[in-house]
């Protein structure tokens, strides 16, 4: 049976197909539905539309794919936004789905049944509007927090500003408290993640193949953000595998990971490809 999921992010919308317990493909379009959500507590109009129509877009492909069941789940962005149920309301509206809003208690237990299921160790998830830190050990979470900082919420708060993109950051990572992580094997899931490890490969095009299983160094991860954020966007766009929707916030993001990194003392991630769209499927169906 054909099973799918679309996650709708702040910064993307990705659709994970499986089958017989394996992840056929995966899919993601840029439409920034967080586009200046941290100055006004709202979603945009053109924002709602355009994420809409693409949620839309990816049902009917599921549809006529064969998948018999379709998950649409939206994070950060609509669980914050005081429309977000605008939004859900328009994706209904256009496709006929319920959207489900998951909380950032869920958001992470879905990112670390993706990335290492019932396995011992940890999960960044580094997202568009908030930032996901999860452990396991012995079948039991001993830590679980999601921090209301990401990708997009860094570029409208401070775009390239490094001082304010540094405060920022600092202000926001006191929500971990005392944790430390260095005792764990902790992986990376989303777009800052896996597109630091595209770069780390020497990529000209994006592989999920070659991705999943990269390691990233602390010190890799600082001297990315160190190199991306001297650059302008125009710039990133030339020398990185990045579209022009990312190329704006990588360098954010790369900094936002680094300092997190630091702040838990972790000394590397592994990078994965398996993520929230396997760890949402799993937790509706209890398998892929």
């Amino acid at each position: 049976m054909k099973i799918c999921a679309i996650d709708i992010g702040s910064n993307s919308v990705r659709l994970g197909m499986t089958a017989g317990g394996k992840t056929l493909y995966k899919i993601r379009k840029t439409t920034r539905l967080g586009e200046n959500l941290a100055y006004s507590g709202m979603l945009k109009e053109e924002a709602i539309e355009r994420t809409a129509l693409t949620v839309a877009e990816f049902a009917a492909k599921a549809k006529q794919e064969g998948a018999e069941k379709i998950y649409p789940f939206a994070t950060a962005a609509v669980r914050s936004a005081c429309n977000g149920q605008a939004f859900t309301a328009r994706v209904k509206e256009l496709c006929g789905l319920e959207t489900e809003i998951i909380s950032g208690e869920t958001e992470a237990k879905i990112g670390l049944l993706g990335a290492l299921g019932y396995k011992d160790g940890g999960m960044i998830d580094l997202g568009g509007a908030s930032t996901e830190v999860t452990v396991q050990q012995n079948g039991e979470k001993i830590f679980a927090k999601s921090a209301d900082i990401g990708t997009v919420r860094l570029n409208d708060l401070c775009a390239y500003d490094i001082r304010k993109l540094e405060t920022t950051i600092e202000e926001k990572l006191q929500d971990y408290g005392g944790f430390t992580a260095q005792n764990y094997d902790m992986y990376g899931v989303s777009g800052t993640a896996t597109t630091l490890a595209a770069v780390k490969q020497g990529l000209t095009e994006y592989d999920p193949n070659i991705v999943h299983g990269t390691v990233l160094s602390a010190e890799e991860v600082e001297a990315y953000a160190k190199t991306m954020l001297s650059l302008t966007k125009e710039q990133v766009l030339e020398r990185f595998p990045v579209t022009g929707r990312t190329a704006d916030i990588i360098g954010g993001g790369a900094l936002l990971l680094a300092r997190l990194m630091q702040r838990l003392k972790i000394q590397k991630i592994t990078v994965s490809e398996s993520d929230n769209l396997e760890g949402f499927i799993i937790l509706k169906e209890g398998k892929l």
